[in-house]
């Protein structure tokens, strides 16, 4: 195009004498990048001169230092400043820490005060006579009953200098019970302690066991019922048994340890009767129960271990002294529902189809006879519970029972729902129920006056405190007043 201009140019320019002249050729850019270099401006002295490159060159843009790609709207910022140095934070938390100090169990707490006049809790004083006061666990008993897991990390003993319980009108009237049909008359006391929630159940067992402790009774205690029950140990099935069952040999293991701990001088006290030589580390005739219970080095001896203890525990006909026996459950409801455990067929299984709970079931039920005498004690919980409609009727048609009501004031399964359990019903037929409510008015002043003497409640205690302390926390209840007076000082 700029050829065809020139040419025009020449053609048409003419002088004043008409002649046409011939103008001289405009020299063209060889590129448009070698006229951009033409325009720019003379370069100063300080300056660095430009390099020179081809007007073909594909690369002029790079090399030209001073042609930058710059977005529209947009500027972009280079940050200068320097990246944090790491920090270290200490030793890292091993597996399980964390879960380790959420469980943790502290019974006792050297800046809270002594308190003047606390009496330890003695054999046979826990009677109608000291219900509403405060009395001391002994050392011995409080080994025995950590051994046994009787503590729960949400209860507040770490306020406290020692670990001490109100002794309760329930509490009186439940060991006066024990110590007349089970110790004297070698009966079976079947109970099940209900109540709402944070009144106190968990508590009653620990006093209940104390009481067993401290009379000679041989005490075992379960005490999370759903750690049986939600397939978080392990179990196989038991050859040739219909229908099937199943062991747990690790918790069995466990469970057999903690007794062995809890009541080793006095199952060094008694003799077997008979010889156990199908056991996998034999024991012989005449040896002591530890020595039995010893025999158990593995989870896999633990279940069979087990039969030959209540072997030697449950015979009637034996001339050899017995020991009364303790059986304790915290936890109800995991024991009378289907497990999460799975059979063969990946279908659940009934919680009355492993071997251990089976036992406890029996033993509450009635199925099972205790020569010797015992108390089989049941702890129902609404804090961590599933759903069942089954135990909650039949614990209400006993409690209906118990209060010599109408029939037709007792409780009736409902006709349209489906989702009862025979087989908990008819292990709950007979069990008598133990209603835990508020504690009382005299009660809790004495509960008040304990915390004060500890220095840990800094109010004064007097009837106006105790009316509405005893008020706001629903009526006694033990749990809400300790909400409302303690949880400012729990850490």
């Amino acid at each position: 195009m700029a050829s065809v201009a020139n040419c025009s140019r020449r053609l048409l320019a003419r002088s004043s004498t008409g002649l046409v002249q011939i103008l001289p050729v405009r020299p063209r850019a060889a590129s448009l990048a070698a006229g951009l270099i033409a325009a720019r401006p003379a370069p100063t002295q300080n300056s660095t001169p430009a390099t020179s490159t081809s007007s073909f060159s594909t690369s002029a843009a790079a090399q030209a230092k001073t042609v930058q790609h710059v977005r529209s709207g947009k500027k972009t910022q280079v940050s200068s400043k320097k990246k944090k140095k790491f920090a270290p934070r200490g030793k890292a938390i091993s597996p399980g820490e964390r879960k380790a100090f959420r469980k943790r169990i502290v019974l006792s707490n050297n800046n809270a005060l002594a308190v003047p006049g606390l009496e330890e809790l003695s054999q046979g004083e826990a009677t109608a006579a000291n219900a509403g006061r405060i009395m001391a666990l002994p050392d011995a008993v409080v080994d025995q009953l950590r051994a046994i897991e009787a503590f729960k990390p949400t209860q507040n003993f770490k306020l406290f200098r020692r670990p001490s319980l109100l002794v309760r009108s329930e509490t009186a009237e439940l060991t006066e019970r024990m110590q007349r049909e089970v110790t004297q008359e070698k009966k079976t006391l079947r109970i099940v302690v209900d109540g709402e929630r944070l009144s106190g159940k968990s508590t009653m067992l620990q006093q209940a066991m104390a009481h067993g402790f401290l009379n000679d009774f041989l005490v075992f205690h379960v005490p999370e019922g759903h750690e049986v029950t939600t397939a978080c140990t392990e179990y196989a099935a038991i050859p040739g048994s219909d229908p099937v069952q199943y062991i747990q040999a690790n918790y069995t293991h466990r469970i057999l340890l903690a007794a062995l701990a809890a009541n080793s001088e006095l199952l060094g006290k008694f003799k077997t009767a008979r010889a156990h030589d199908q056991l996998a580390n034999p024991v012989a005739a005449g040896s002591t129960l530890r020595d039995l219970v010893n025999s158990a080095k593995e989870p896999d001896h633990a279940w069979p271990v087990f039969q030959a203890l209540m072997t030697e525990l449950l015979d009637a006909e034996t001339s050899l002294p017995r020991p009364p026996l303790m059986f304790t459950a915290d936890g109800l409801a995991h024991l009378m529902r289907i497990s999460d455990y799975r059979n063969a067929a990946y279908e659940r299984i009934h919680s009355h189809d492993l071997v251990l709970v089976r036992f406890i079931v029996d033993a509450l039920g009635g199925a099972t006879k205790f020569p010797h005498g015992a108390a089989i004690i049941a702890a129902t919980t609404y804090g961590n519970a599933p759903n069942n409609p089954t135990l909650d009727l039949a614990l209400a048609q006993r409690r209906a029972e118990q209060k010599a009501a109408e029939s037709s004031s007792k409780p009736t399964p409902d006709p349209y729902f489906r989702g009862y359990d025979e087989r908990v019903a008819a292990a709950m037929r007979t069990v008598e129920v133990l209603p835990i409510k508020g504690v009382s008015k005299t009660e809790t002043r004495a509960l008040l006056e304990y915390w004060a003497a500890s220095g840990v409640l800094r109010q004064r205690v007097d009837e106006r405190a105790v009316l509405s302390s005893w008020t706001l926390s629903g009526n006694g209840v033990v749990g809400e007043l300790e909400r409302a007076l303690l949880l400012s000082l729990q850490v």
